[in-house]
């Protein structure tokens, strides 16, 4: 084999990830008409939102988490309807109905997100704020700089305490380009793999898996999951945790017994840095519990809310 059939094959190889994602479908007006809820122009690009709910009850708004968009909020917004709240859900940027700017997402890349979106939204007084899996790191973050526009903080098997989301992850955040070219060529199909595991657990949400394999499809859900992991998942949330104490700001922490994505140790954590917060744990839950164990999600959650 002559030296430039060598460099063409290597050469291939890589651009081969990045050339996927150029082809990819791309998040459009076309595809935002099937959505539901509704869509706003905020300063870092469109936002998809939706809201549920009595137009005057106690508003309670809800951070997904880092591959599932805000569709996973499903059964517990059914709920927190039942006890008469107003419930906002909306998707992060790079994920579901949202566009995918580029750029570091990092605290204050969502937090931006979140403040303009209440803005836009007039959302005025006190709030009720939920934060799932890496949302649970933006909400502790917003809730941080802003205690005084919160009612309550409930973070569900809440990032930002300790994580493991697998070795491609983890090679992803610690080399630059070998981590994005791995990120582009490897990722969606690990998580595919994974979720399609995940294909017989109960769930509340019908057609779960097939709407999680769908979002890894899109242009753009890669870098985005790249630069969250470089960004806020790679923040230090200590200083966060404990200026929530100090604000006296009320907290639940509901955690997954069986959660290998956020591990229960992370509890102990949370414990030490914020004495006060109350936690429970959902018996045999993983890291799912949104839609595998709502009820008992909503249980817990209705010992304070």
């Amino acid at each position: 084999m002559t030296w430039w059939a060598v460099n063409a094959i290597v050469a291939a190889v890589a651009i081969w990830p990045f050339a996927i994602e150029a082809l990819r479908p791309r998040m459009t007006r076309t595809r935002r008409e099937v959505a539901p809820g509704q869509v706003t122009t905020l300063s870092q690009g469109v936002t998809h939102y939706q809201w549920f709910g009595p137009e005057k009850g106690p508003v309670a708004v809800c951070v997904h988490g880092l591959t599932t968009p805000s569709f996973v909020w499903g059964p517990v917004a059914e709920e927190l309807v039942d006890m008469g709240y107003r419930v906002l859900t909306y998707d992060l940027y790079g994920r579901g109905f949202s566009d995918r700017p580029r750029g570091a997402q990092d605290s204050a890349f969502f937090l931006r997100q979140l403040d303009d979106l209440l803005e836009d939204q007039g959302v005025g007084g006190e709030i009720t704020l939920i934060g799932y899996s890496m949302g649970g790191a933006i909400a502790a973050s917003f809730a941080a700089e802003q205690a005084g526009r919160l009612r309550q903080l409930v973070l569900l098997a809440p990032a930002g305490l300790g994580h493991d989301l697998g070795p491609v992850a983890d090679m992803a955040v610690k080399y630059n380009f070998l981590g994005r070219w791995m990120m582009l060529g490897f990722y969606a199909k690990s998580l595919r793999r994974a979720t399609e595991a995940e294909r017989g657990l109960p769930s509340r949400i019908d057609r779960m898996v097939d709407l999680q394999i769908a979002e890894t499809r899109l242009k753009g859900f890669a870098p985005a999951v790249l630069s969250s992991l470089r960004g806020i998942l790679d923040e230090d949330l200590e200083g966060a945790h404990r200026a929530i104490a100090d604000a006296g700001l009320p907290v639940l922490a509901i955690w997954g017994e069986k959660d290998d994505i956020i591990p229960l140790t992370c509890k102990d954590t949370l414990a030490d840095w914020n004495p006060q917060a109350k936690q429970e744990v959902i018996p045999d839950a993983g890291h799912a519990l949104t839609y595998t164990h709502a009820e008992a999600v909503m249980a817990a959650m209705r010992k304070v809310l």
